[in-house]
Order: structure tokens, then C-alpha cells, then sequence
């Protein structure tokens, strides 16, 4: 990706940038994969001939995991996301970032955005001008306008959301914003988020509808998500897709497993070991911890499924409850922290899909060790989280991997892996 503000230092937010795609994701699977071997090794799941680091070799084997071929998409007009801090002035207003002494530099022009954000950034100075919105001056805590929030969808439709640091502009907003809409089309949401705080954090607890719809349909896999202002989704729709469909497709193998007459030992690791045993015998049941808008869930769901997704955002909730009626498609979400909620079940699933902040999954960890449950799918954005987490799951191997270039340019990466249960839990 060519960027002249990384070529005349302005941005170095890509740090990677230098490097080619194909050389950056190489090494980034390879060092994933020596977190995923000195993990299994350091908690006995990993084969007895693993004594090296070494990375998948050219048949994608390495310490008894089945390697896939790294996901990876355009190399730019990739994020469906941006995130501009609001500098400058009211009449000369700047979007991006602020360097080390605080000035604003202007990243509308940004490559990593796809041209339908370009253009809406580019329009927005215009109506910050027309409803006379100040930008918060940071250093001396003054203003209103913190930051413009940006999301778009395969479709190209937006969402668009301001973050003020009083609700006072609201109404010059919603009085001007024609400056901004008949300049641009596709935006399906406005909002404004309020921020009271001088603070880092990127926005506040308040949320005000301004125009258009609650929603902002996107895309990602077979999937249509119901975005609300607040929610977290995948920043990298084409990826974003693929992963979902990996996990899809480890659950269709893991049903497949638990067919009459596949051979299933009903042992430890076995597809039918039962821990789901119950009036529903032949249902495959599924959680889906930290699911957000519902991605992984709503891929999951199908007939003789039962899908519950647990997430503590009540937000991220009603998302995925309206995706799911908008699609048609069945499937429970409970607003709960993920560890409590299943350690208060009776009945247990059997398999459990994880995609947990980049903390990890923290106590869920041990709790997952001793419930006896086959098949676990783990998603991480954070693969040293993940491979610290694997040390406290030491009855479960990692049968498959697959790195996704989630991230281009950083060395950021998203990792899924496939669990399966080879020994009872100590």
C-alpha cells in the first residue's frame, strides 16, 4: 500500500508498512505458531516429536496442528471502521490524529479507508463549519467536537457518529445536516455520543439518535449484522467473513463426528461423549461466549442446532437478536459476563465457540479444563493471550489453526483454532 503520510512520517500508525504482505504474514504465522507449540508443550498436549519451535512446514504440520492457509484480503480500503480525532478550528477544522505537541494532522485521505468513507470524511468539515461545531482543544480542555466515528458496510451505506463533550450541538446538527447527507450517499445512521471526559478513552456512555435508522446492516460472510452506534464489529469485513466461514465449517465437521455410525468411542475427545445429554440427545448444542453483535452464533445456527450466545454488552445483544429476526434465523442471546453465566448452566453444550477480548478468556480458562466438554473453537486477536490461556487447558490439543490477516500493515493478527479434548481433565 503506497501512503504518503507514512513516506513523510506524518503517520506511523502502520508500522509495518515496509514490509510486503506476503514476507509480514509469513512471520506472523510463524511466530504464532511457536506460541501455540511452547504453549501445548508446556501444558502436555503437544506430540512427543515436537522438541523444536519450527512454524508449519510445507504440508502445514507442525506440533500435530493442521495448518490452513492464511486468510488474507485487499491490502487497502480494507477497514470499515475510522476514527478521527477533531482538531483545528471551527472554521478550519482538522481530521486524523494529533502529533506529539498536540497539533492535529489531517488523515482524510487515508488509504486505509475504503473511497465511500474518503468522501464522507472530506464532507464533514463542511458541516462542522455551517453549524458552528468547535473542536475540543485538548490541551486546554475546551470545545465540543472530540472525535467522528465512521462505519460503512459492504454495501457502502454508513453510520456516522459524533462525539461531543456536551449534548449542545445536537440540535445544529440535526438542523444542518443536509450539508453533509446531500454530499454524500449512503449515510443510513447519524448519531452523537456524549464525552464528558478529558480522557483517552474513545467515547462516553450516552448515546443520541440524530437521524435515519437505529441500525447499519453489514455484511460479513452469509450474514447480514445489525450494527447499533455502539457495538463492536470485525474492522476488516472481507476477513471478517472468512473467519466466520471457518468456523462454520469446523462446526458442519464436528456434527458430522456425531452422526449414528461415524465411529464415535463416546470416551474422552470422543463427538460423543455427551456432555449435552439430555431430552434433546441428537440436537448439537452451542455456545457462543463473547458474541458480540452474534457473528459467530449466527453462522452456527441451523436446523438441528441449539446456538446461545452470552454477552455482557446489552447493546451488542439487541444486534444480534435484530440479525437474527431480520435473517430468519434461530438462536438464543443471553446479556450476561460469559464465566458466570456458564458455570451457572446445568446442562452443557457441546461445543463452545470463544472470541474473547485480548485479555483472553481468563478464569473461563479452567472452567472450560474441568467441564468434560469436546470441542472448543477459539478466536483471539491477541495470540500471546490465547497461548497463556492454552496453558491452563492442558486436556485439550489444538488440531487445526488458521491465521487471518485481520490487521494489514501492523503486527497485529487474528488466530482461530480448532480444541479438541484428548484427555479427562485432572
Amino acid at each position: 500500500m503506497e501512503c504518503a503520510h507514512y513516506d513523510a512520517g506524518r503517520c506511523r500508525s502502520c508500522t509495518l508498512l515496509p514490509l510486503p504482505s506476503p514476507v509480514r504474514v509469513q512471520r506472523s504465522q510463524d511466530e504464532i505458531a511457536r506460541l501455540l507449540t511452547e504453549a501445548t508443550t508446556a501444558s502436555g498436549t503437544a506430540p512427543a516429536d515436537t522438541s523444536g519451535t519450527a512454524p508449519a512446514d510445507a504440508s502445514g504440520e507442525a506440533a500435530g496442528i493442521r495448518w490452513l492457509p492464511p486468510v488474507t484480503g485487499p491490502d487497502a480500503g480494507f477497514r470499515n471502521k475510522a476514527k478521527m480525532v477533531v482538531s483545528g478550528t471551527v472554521n478550519d477544522p482538522i481530521l486524523g490524529i494529533l502529533d506529539e505537541t498536540g497539533a492535529g494532522i489531517d488523515l482524510r485521505d487515508c488509504p486505509l479507508y475504503p473511497a465511500s468513507v474518503l468522501r464522507l470524511l472530506d464532507a464533514v468539515p463542511a458541516l462542522i463549519r455551517r453549524a458552528q461545531i468547535p473542536p475540543y482543544d485538548v490541551t486546554r480542555r475546551r470545545g465540543e467536537l472530540k472525535h467522528i466515528i465512521v462505519t460503512v458496510s459492504a454495501d457502502s451505506e454508513l453510520m456516522v457518529r459524533f462525539v461531543l463533550r456536551t449534548p449542545k450541538p445536537v440540535p445544529r446538527i440535526r438542523e444542518h445536516l443536509s450539508v453533509l447527507t446531500d454530499a454524500v450517499d449512503g449515510v443510513r445512521v447519524v448519531s452523537a455520543n456524549i464525552h464528558p471526559q478529558h480522557s483517552a478513552v474513545l467515547e462516553g456512555a450516552e448515546e443520541i439518535h440524530i437521524a435515519g435508522d437505529r441500525h447499519l446492516p453489514m455484511r460479513q460472510g452469509r450474514v447480514t449484522l445489525q450494527v447499533l452506534p455502539r457495538s463492536f464489529v470485525q474492522t476488516n469485513t472481507a476477513v471478517a467473513g472468512q473467519l466466520y466461514e471457518q468456523v462454520a465449517a469446523w462446526a458442519d465437521e464436528i456434527e458430522a463426528r456425531r452422526r449414528p455410525g461415524t465411529g464415535g468411542t463416546g470416551g474422552p475427545g470422543s463427538a460423543d461423549a455427551g456432555t449435552g445429554a439430555g431430552p434433546d440427545a441428537g440436537t448439537l448444542r452451542i455456545w457462543d461466549l463473547y458474541c458480540g453483535v452474534g457473528g459467530f452464533a449466527l453462522h452456527l445456527a441451523a436446523p438441528g442446532r441449539a446456538v446461545t450466545g452470552v454477552e455482557v454488552s446489552a447493546e451488542a445483544i439487541a444486534s444480534a437478536q435484530a440479525a437474527a429476526a431480520e435473517a430468519g434465523l434461530t438462536a438464543d442471546f443471553v446479556v450476561a459476563d460469559a464465566a458466570d453465566w456458564a458455570g451457572e448452566q446445568d446442562v452443557l453444550p457441546d461445543v463452545v465457540v470463544v472470541n474473547p477480548p485480548r485479555r483472553g478468556i481468563g478464569a473461563l480458562a479452567g472452567w472450560l479444563e474441568g467441564s468434560g466438554i469436546c470441542d472448543v473453537i477459539y478466536s483471539s486477536c491477541h495470540p500471546r493471550s490465547l497461548a497463556r490461556d492454552l496453558k491452563q487447558m492442558p486436556s485439550y490439543q489444538v488440531t487445526a489453526a488458521r491465521m487471518l490477516d485481520m490487521f494489514p500493515h501492523t503486527a497485529h493478527a487474528e488466530v482461530v483454532v480448532q480444541l479438541r479434548r484428548t484427555t479427562d481433565a485432572a
